[in-house]
């Protein structure tokens, strides 16, 4: 139902809903399978898995980001359809953060302690650019999917060999990141000037330091 239909209360309930689904594990519902070849989970050593843990670890915190960066530009945008576009992009990458829970478990691992933390800041930083201009925010978005992109290829690289379930994975994640990035750059978004995409750069760096290891 469009956000005009409902009532500043229903509004409010929905976006505590969508917080809550963002940052508590195993609260989505997949709509897609794990994108693997195989069932079978790879045999990895205690090394090995715990690194293929705080890769995962920051992938899923980079979902939980993601949905917070989306959410918070629909709640500030200007355009209703870049608002529809941002809660479409946030309800298709919600797989994505399904996948890296299930991956995680999988490790008999966790999500960084700090979700909480990301989501907010996210929702900060997205709800200060759609509320600055649309072309902006869906250049923010398109810069976004574009440092994603690059983290999840550099993981890619670091897996175990025999860990093909990961790599299936991520490399799934990444064909659907830089899609989202031609989206947001085909509906207006524009190059955002070196300070922000450095800045951006620096606290994506920080976070991915933290969450490694917690």
């Amino acid at each position: 139902m469009a956000s005009r239909h409902l009532s500043k209360l229903d509004q409010l309930l929905l976006s505590v809903d969508q917080a809550l689904r963002a940052v508590v594990p195993h609260s989505n519902p997949s709509t897609r399978p794990l994108p693997v070849k195989s069932d079978q989970l790879p045999e990895l050593s205690i090394t090995e898995s715990r690194h293929v843990a705080g890769l995962m670890r920051i992938n899923h915190t980079g979902e939980v980001c993601a949905q917070g960066l989306y959410h918070g530009q629909a709640f500030s945008a200007k355009d209703e359809q870049v608002k529809t576009a941002m809660k479409h992009s946030a309800e298709e990458e919600v797989d994505h953060l399904v996948w890296c829970e299930t991956r995680l478990k999988e490790l008999g691992s966790h999500p960084s302690v700090f979700t909480p933390l990301w989501y907010g800041l996210s929702f900060g930083l997205g709800a200060a650019a759609g509320a600055i201009s649309n072309e902006f925010s869906l250049g923010f978005v398109a810069e976004t999917e574009a440092q994603v992109s690059e983290h999840l290829q550099d993981h890619i690289t670091q897996l175990p060999h025999q860990d093909q379930r990961t790599r299936d994975i991520l490399a799934q994640m990444d064909i659907e990141e830089l899609h989202h990035r031609e989206m947001a750059l085909d509906n207006g978004g524009r190059a955002l000037p070196p300070p922000v995409k450095y800045t951006m750069r620096l606290l994506a760096n920080a976070m991915k330091s933290v969450a490694y290891h917690l």
